[in-house]
């Protein structure tokens, strides 16, 4: 059996959210004890591979926070909650000044101004970026501020199985029992299999995404939804899982199964344009904005594009653009390219739509707190209200910082009053045997990914979600058995939240009966009618 540990704060999840949570905990508070743990190292995470940037108002010459709030509504389709939109662009430039004072680096013009770029659904240029790499840069300044903080401690390959909360002292917990608690989590350590219990005053959920419940995905293979299905079996409240967010420019390469590579959106910010395999330029069909209209509308007319033509791709054409600027913007991209056998030069990149990005999660209000006490949640994981049905590009560095910083004011100013409940019992491992065949767990893992990806994509109906949710239900039992039966293994525990995830993402499609933002479905493809949110 694992040791116990304890500390005050409990953050599971070492992205842009839960990273500068501690940050800001720690400076607040020197005299508590912050702990943050992820399931592989502190590097990997959503964050690190973010290409285009953190959107911000900066030049207030050019662009207003009025301009900001106006386009991030407009992205979301009428499911934002302007008051969260309002806090978060208004208090966004001076979370990233912060973030530019620890040391991260964004790019700059010759005369020292920041180069600011333009994404879809963006009216002006305000996405700050580094070449394109800046999650990878405000991943490294976040670790590097961390470090020199004594009262933070990082614990990496320690993988959150579930909350603890009034259910293990052996009460009977419903979603609509009152006063539900968190007072840590059971952890598995990776490098020996067991399974140890954190105890915390308050536990903090930045957990990321879920991509990896569908075939081709942006996102690394540790999104695998773990913070939402774990407060989903806390009976936690959560809010849009039908929404999740395809990125219309992934590299195209059918041999890629485990994250793809993704073209980013400042590319088309930067002028390159989308063609049909014909050459065809096709955006204006469906947007006025082309190839810069939001993500939702972009990645559908990729979509129907390919369907109607038949065609495995569409292409990105770059090759009209200044290319000394363009290898300066974008190295790792055009390098990539490169390996592939694209030189964007003289070629066209063949792109698809991929999983990006999950605008439902954990119901949050606006300092991070969420329908359980002593839980808090930030980022990828949460709905907080500033997506809606669909997130404008580049504003979820800025969410991360933002509510970070506001849960850590949260926490330090009320964190005295609570207590640590020593009685929560040890992982009881008993009866389980060491699994016999990994495939079991490899094949469902597989599965899942096909049923998603067939039934509930880009575009969906009625039949289509049925039917993935009789497959998912066998496949529940299935992984039930297995999780029962057998000692726990990281990636047992991993299928396990996908599939809670799958079924949640399933089952809120089958809720929601309109075409809303990344929603879309064939039963209702005009009909913005009577249901404004899907709670769960």
């Amino acid at each position: 059996m694992g040791e116990v540990r304890k500390s005050d704060v409990l953050i599971i999840g070492s992205g842009v959210a839960g990273m500068t949570c501690a940050i800001k905990i720690a400076e607040a508070r020197p005299d508590i004890k912050v702990t943050v743990i992820s399931k592989t190292n502190k590097e990997e995470s959503n964050t690190f591979y973010a290409q285009g940037g953190v959107a911000a108002v900066w030049n207030e010459e050019t662009d207003t926070q009025e301009k900001h709030i106006a386009d991030t509504l407009d992205a979301g389709d009428g499911l934002c909650d302007e008051a969260i939109v309002r806090m978060v662009v208004q208090e966004g430039p001076e979370r990233v000044k912060e973030l530019i004072s620890w040391g991260a680096r964004f790019d700059k013009e010759r005369d020292g101004d920041y180069n600011l770029g333009k994404e879809g659904g963006h009216s002006e240029n305000r996405i700050l970026h580094y070449k394109d790499i800046t999650g990878r840069e405000i991943q490294r300044t976040l670790i590097e501020k961390a470090a020199s903080l004594p009262n933070i401690k990082v614990l990496e390959n320690l993988f959150a199985i579930d909350l603890l909360t009034q259910h293990h002292l052996g009460y009977n917990i419903t979603r609509l029992t009152p006063g539900i608690a968190c007072y840590g989590v059971y952890a598995l350590d990776k490098n020996n299999l067991d399974v140890e219990k954190h105890l915390a005053r308050v536990t903090v959920l930045a957990t990321g995404g879920a991509g990896q419940i569908y075939r081709a995905t942006t996102n690394p293979t540790v999104a695998t939804g773990d913070g939402i299905a774990m407060m989903y079996r806390a009976k936690g409240r959560l809010n849009n899982m039908e929404f999740v967010q395809f990125h219309p420019t992934s590299l195209y390469n059918p041999a890629v199964e485990k994250q793809a590579f993704l073209v980013s959106e400042a590319v088309r910010g930067f002028g390159a344009v989308l063609r049909a395999k014909n050459g065809e330029a096709f955006m204006d069909k469906y947007d006025s904005r082309k190839s810069l209209a939001p993500r939702d509308i972009v990645a559908r007319a990729i979509d129907n594009e390919m369907k109607i033509r038949g065609d495995e791709f569409v292409y990105l054409d770059c090759r009209h653009l200044d290319m000394t600027e363009f290898k300066k913007h974008f190295p790792n991209i055009y390098e990539k390219c490169l390996e592939e056998g694209y030189d964007a030069a003289k070629d066209m990149i063949p792109v698809v739509p991929a999983c990006h990005f999950f605008c439902g999660g954990i119901l949050v209000d606006k300092n991070g707190k969420t329908s359980v006490s002593q839980l808090y949640a930030a980022g990828e994981c949460t709905a907080s209200g500033l997506h809606g049905a669909n997130r404008l590009a580049s504003n979820s560095l800025l969410e991360g910082l933002v509510f970070g910083h506001n849960i850590a004011e949260d926490i330090a100013s009320s964190i005295d009053s609570l207590t640590f409940r020593i009685e929560i019992p040890d992982w009881d491992a008993r009866g389980t045997t060491n699994p016999k065949e990994m495939v079991l767990i490899t094949q469902s893992w597989k599965e899942l990914k096909d049923i998603m990806s067939s039934y509930v994509g880009i575009v969906r109906s009625n039949v289509r979600i049925r039917r993935a949710l009789d497959r998912l239900r066998l496949l529940y039992q299935e992984t039930e058995v297995l999780y029962n039966t057998t000692a726990l293994s990281p990636q047992l525990c991993e299928l396990r939240n996908l599939i809670t995830i799958a079924y949640l993402v399933t089952r809120s499609a089958s809720m929601r009966h309109e075409s809303r933002g990344l929603h879309y479905t064939t039963d209702f493809p005009d009909l913005l009618d009577h249901l404004e949110e899907t709670y769960l």
